[in-house]
């Protein structure tokens, strides 16, 4: 079994800012938590998905989603958690960046090679991960597809040969689907295990209950 090496992280850096979430933490994945009851994803970083597989270096194949899930369950679960809101996200969950007994619990997630840092919106966990990778912590002592690729990935493969309008659920749990060259096209991600999905027609769409795009 890969290592988490917890000594060589010596400190982390104390969330700020007052928590305007708290409650013990309920882990569902990785990066994504309850707590006190509200649906947290976590700020700044990107964990495996559930199902993602990874390669050792001896070539063996490792479910290592569902292992950096376990690991954060192991570390958090059931603690007391504290959190300030960042932003909202397309699915409706609050990020936000959250502590457990004084400590930023992305910046360790990250510093034991459990998820990645999420350039993309934040730059605030990049030192943490590239001395994880330096030390071959968790994750990183394997050959691994970035979470962001991955999804990019399974998106593609689960997209049905023909079918290009993109079936999306708001925010506000509206169901919208984008034919090619709308406005919001490019833009959209379609995840089947929140029950998006591609389409062959408006018509078909509109059957199923979802309505055009304004864009």
């Amino acid at each position: 079994m890969l290592r988490i090496c917890f000594a060589f992280v010596l400190a982390f850096v104390p969330v700020v800012g007052f928590a305007d979430l708290s409650g013990p933490a309920r882990v569902i994945d990785a990066d994504t938590w309850d707590v006190g009851g509200t649906r947290v994803r976590l700020h700044g970083i990107d964990a495996p998905e559930l199902d993602q597989t990874c390669t050792r270096v001896s070539g063996q194949g490792w479910e290592c989603g569902a292992w950096a899930t376990q690991q954060v369950r192991n570390l958090y679960g059931g603690q007391a958690a504290q959190c300030t809101s960042v932003t909202q996200d397309r699915y409706g969950r609050t990020v936000a960046r959250c502590s457990v007994q004084g400590n930023d619990v992305g910046q360790a997630i990250v510093s034991y090679g459990l998820a990645f840092a999420f350039r993309k919106y934040s730059t605030d966990y990049v030192g943490a991960e590239i001395r994880a990778k330096s030390a071959a912590v968790g994750l990183h002592a394997a050959r691994i597809a970035l979470p962001w690729d991955h999804r990019a990935a399974k998106q593609t493969s689960d997209k049905p040969a023909n079918c290009a309008i993109k079936g999306n659920i708001s925010a506000k749990g509206e169901r919208i689907f984008h034919r090619p060259g709308q406005s919001y096209y490019a833009r959209t991600r379609i995840s089947m295990a929140k029950g998006e999905r591609w389409f062959c027609s408006a018509d078909e769409a509109r059957r199923e209950g979802w309505r055009a795009a304004k864009n």
